[in-house]
């Protein structure tokens, strides 16, 4: 496992069509959705529409079969309905996975995750919190492309901290229903017996999603350079090489996503009343 920031494959370079021909594909996915966009014209944007094509390649086709999989999901989850005040174990699941106040220095939102503390609540409680952050990356820009950073920190990880089952229900989640939303997932500081559990995930991650994937050794020169260029490293985690040592302060979070949650619900019902008409 390399400790320098890099994938384990070289990006595929996949040939993008030019602006007039992804509207005309965002078009025809419209046109096979048929009514779906009147019932869901907030979900099935133009944006969320090229998120998806270009998650797909470009194929039309994939492209509104994944987004038909995805409304039957969402009219079962409602996942625009999940607030902060439904989530359980808030104090001890923020410790866990967290939207920090800063963003990398291209302005996309970083989501910290730290899966070696143990998770007070269930599993079906863990995978409703992954979607109420999913949601609120969706609102994090206009088109949500790429606008995610992903950093987990590998400290004290083992077998037992990530069941394999719901690792492969999150990366189902992730991949199906928030295509696109991740630019790059760093891998921090993974330890050795973290390799046949990688081998195994492996078989899970689309193509795409792999090469997203870095790994990133905190004690190694390159890979802390590398993460200055990304970061501003008096906000960034000392756990990632930053220095910042204060922790998350659960109040003022608290506060930060209740305001998050009042303009998701604004435009929610926005987006309901539009639909109505």
């Amino acid at each position: 496992m390399s400790y320098l920031l890099k994938s384990r494959r070289e990006p595929t370079l996949h040939e993008q069509p030019s602006s007039e021909e992804q509207q005309a594909k965002i078009n025809e996915v419209r046109e096979l959705l048929v009514d779906l966009p009147a019932e869901m014209p907030g979900f099935l944007s133009d944006a969320t529409i090229h998120r998806f094509l270009r998650a797909r390649n470009w194929s039309t086709v994939q492209a509104t079969k994944t987004l038909k999989e995805a409304v039957k999901w969402r009219r079962q989850y409602k996942p625009e309905m999940i607030r902060w005040e439904d989530l359980a174990q808030r104090e001890n699941e923020v410790k866990r996975a967290y939207i920090p106040d800063y963003l990398d220095k291209n302005g996309r939102t970083v989501f910290v995750n730290l899966p070696s503390v143990k998770s007070l609540t269930s599993g079906k409680e863990q995978i409703k919190q992954l979607v109420y952050n999913l949601e609120n990356f969706t609102m994090s820009s206009e088109s949500a492309q790429d606008n995610v950073v992903w950093v987990v920190d590998f400290r004290g990880w083992k077998l037992s901290s990530t069941p394999l089952a719901e690792t492969r229900q999150s990366l189902n989640i992730i991949q199906n229903y928030y295509p696109g939303l991740v630019a790059v997932a760093i891998l921090c500081n993974p330890p050795k017996i973290f390799e046949s559990f990688w081998k195994i995930v492996n078989y899970f991650i689309e193509p795409e999603m792999r090469e997203k994937v870095k790994f990133v050794y905190t004690n190694n020169s390159e890979s802390q350079r590398i993460m200055a260029d990304m970061f501003d490293l008096d906000r960034l985690e000392c756990a990632f090489g930053g220095r910042n040592t204060s922790g998350i302060d659960i109040v003022e979070y608290s506060e930060r996503m209740r305001k998050r949650d009042q303009v998701r619900g604004a435009s929610t019902n926005a987006n309901a009343n539009a639909s109505s008409y």
